[in-house]
């Protein structure tokens, strides 16, 4: 399942995923493996990704 959330925030902070990626210590491909719903980040990287966005893990990882 895609994440359309993270991937939204990801454009209302206008920040590309390369941006996004360094800022949290991963690499671009990661992220998009990420929006793409390929890839689960690990509850580390995912609050690093919160905190580089300002939104929480229910904001952008939890399934309604």
């Amino acid at each position: 399942m895609k994440n359309l959330k993270l991937k939204m925030a990801r454009v209302e902070s206008d920040m590309s995923q390369d941006e996004l990626a360094k800022a949290v210590g991963a690499t671009r491909q990661t992220i998009s493996m990420i929006e793409s719903g390929n890839y689960n980040p690990t509850l580390k990287l995912a609050v690093a990704i919160c905190k580089a966005l300002g939104k929480t893990l229910n904001d952008l990882f939890w399934e309604e």
